[in-house]
């Protein structure tokens, strides 16, 4: 106890990536690697909670150990926190699909593999998913991320840094299901273990970074956590069904890395702006 009180911050990450990828193994052992993109879409909801757990269950577990009661009133306050005004709800809900959009419709001018996913056949099936999964995961992800880590790490250190520190852990968490897990759905031609590093580095300075940089600007100027959940839960919703069906190897990553290139753009614009 005296450790998790001194270190807080450390005891959240630890815990939260102790579960979330124990929980991926687990379901490996159980079914194995999806090999097609049908089987990782099947399997998504499954491997969805599985890592969900981590920041959901660490959050609130931390929450009582280090701040008591008044630890959990704070985050109902925060989670009800609704009169912020309409721009913060529009910022929330649509710098994700903002950037997104123009990229990946660039990229459907040289090759019909980036099209758009829920334009696909399957297209209202997985708007439903992407919909269903960017409210769970909203939800369950920022009860740890804002809910509990973001808070103690703002005491330290600055918006700027505690949005890349964060960023930067937040898109290590994702590498053992969106990398490990479906490693051999989309490598295509690529060399697995190619693929592999690379996934894992576009995780570590991809999109993620940024955006959860411009998360905390977002929090900064609301205190919401509300706004919080509805940010992340666009990210996923576009994520998710904006995805390609068709796109492996060479092509997830032109994707991935455009996205990321327009996300550290924009995050840029607010420093520059002193925004940050």
């Amino acid at each position: 106890m005296a450790f998790i009180k001194n270190n807080p911050v450390i005891a959240y990450f630890t815990l939260t990536f102790a579960i979330s990828w124990g929980a991926i193994l687990v379901l490996i052992a159980l079914n194995g690697m999806p090999t097609t993109i049908a089987e990782a879409n099947a399997q998504l909801p499954i491997a969805i909670v599985a890592m969900l757990g981590g920041p959901l269950v660490s959050g609130l577990l931390l929450i009582g150990l280090v701040d008591g009661r008044a630890g959990y009133r704070d985050l109902l306050s925060r989670l009800f926190k609704w009169r912020v005004g309409l721009k913060w709800y529009a910022i929330a809900l649509l710098t994700a699909p903002a950037v997104m959009l123009p990229v990946q419709y660039f990229l459907t001018l040289f090759s019909p593999a980036y099209q758009f996913g829920f334009l696909g056949p399957n297209g209202s099936a997985l708007l439903v998913m992407a919909i269903m999964s960017g409210l769970v995961v909203g939800i369950c992800e920022e009860i740890g991320w804002f809910g509990f880590a973001i808070p103690k790490m703002r005491l330290r250190f600055t918006p700027l840094k505690t949005g890349l520190i964060v960023g930067v852990l937040w898109g290590a968490w994702h590498i053992m299901a969106n990398d490990i897990w479906a490693i051999q759905t989309y490598t295509g031609d690529l060399n697995p273990i190619l693929y592999a590093l690379l996934a894992g580095f576009s995780y570590l300075i991809g999109s993620l970074p940024p955006f959860r940089v411009l998360m905390v600007w977002v929090y900064e100027r609301t205190g919401s956590l509300l706004i919080m959940i509805i940010m992340h839960f666009s990210l996923t919703a576009c994520s998710i069904s904006f995805a390609s069906q068709t796109a492996s190897g060479w092509q997830v990553f032109i994707y991935g890395f455009s996205i990321a290139a327009a996300m550290w753009l924009l995050a840029g614009v607010a420093v520059w702006a002193k925004k940050l």
